[in-house]
């Protein structure tokens, strides 16, 4: 499957910063005729309206609260593509003495909220022809880091997740994009102490568009993300991505 930006109406969670407004900023370049910014404070995207004018729609968001997503899916009733960027980072060890609030945090927002996002919109995307779900993951998906040992868990999960997501969305003709990117130059990146190893954000929202463009189901946009890709790429193609039955 493969699917075009130009004129499609896009959901992003979390598009007030990071990689979430590099996104949507990508897409209104490459010709999007609408991005409904999906964050849990609609005022936090007012910088984007002041500079898209009304082609940025805030939409109120929490992914820990079903409702609101149930609420936007109603409002972004003519959304082609679904974006779920937003996500949490806790810096935990497995031996600190939080690392299991830590994790039920990190899943609740990660793993439980893609699971929601997907819920939600799914009927949504299929109604309007399929169109496009992608997941923002991480190269912590594949690799356990122990200083993040609670969020590299989360992403495994949300990784697994999207699979399931891929076989189950092919059969209403959605296309899924699992991206999982490196160190980025963003406020979660900075926190973690990325900043000197930190690739621009452009790298993924522009990663995203030639990806949906190319009918790929896995995106490694940055430069370590590539190492990653490039390592795990027989893996991905022969098990992941192959048609393996269940059982």
């Amino acid at each position: 499957m493969s699917i075009e930006v130009q004129g499609k109406n896009i959901l992003v969670t979390g598009a007030n910063r990071g990689i979430g407004k590099a996104i949507t900023e990508s897409f209104l370049k490459h010709g999007a005729a609408k991005v409904y910014a999906a964050v849990r404070n609609p005022d936090s995207a007012v910088s984007l309206i002041e500079e898209h004018g009304d082609q940025v729609v805030p939409v109120k968001v929490d992914l820990t609260d079903e409702s609101t997503i149930k609420a936007a899916a109603e409002t972004a009733s003519d959304v082609d593509i679904v974006v779920n960027n937003a996500g949490v980072l806790k810096t935990t060890s497995p031996l600190a003495d939080d690392a299991i609030d830590a994790l039920k945090f990190e899943i609740d927002v990660n793993v439980c909220g893609l699971i929601r996002v997907a819920q939600a919109f799914a009927p949504v995307l299929k109604a309007n022809r399929g169109g496009a779900f992608v997941q923002l993951n991480s190269v912590a998906s594949l690799k356990n880091f122990s200083d993040f040992a609670t969020y590299s868990a989360s992403k495994a999960a949300s990784y697994s997740i999207t699979q399931a997501l891929r076989d189950k969305l092919a059969k209403q003709g959605t296309q899924v994009l699992s991206v999982h990117p490196g160190p980025i130059a963003t406020d979660m990146g900075h926190d973690a102490g990325f900043d000197e190893i930190a690739d621009p954000p452009e790298l993924v929202s522009e990663g995203i568009i030639a990806a949906l463009q190319a009918g790929q189901f896995h995106l490694f946009p940055d430069t370590m993300a590539k190492q990653f890709g490039e390592a795990y790429a027989s893996f991905a193609e022969n098990v992941v991505e192959a048609n393996i039955a269940e059982g």
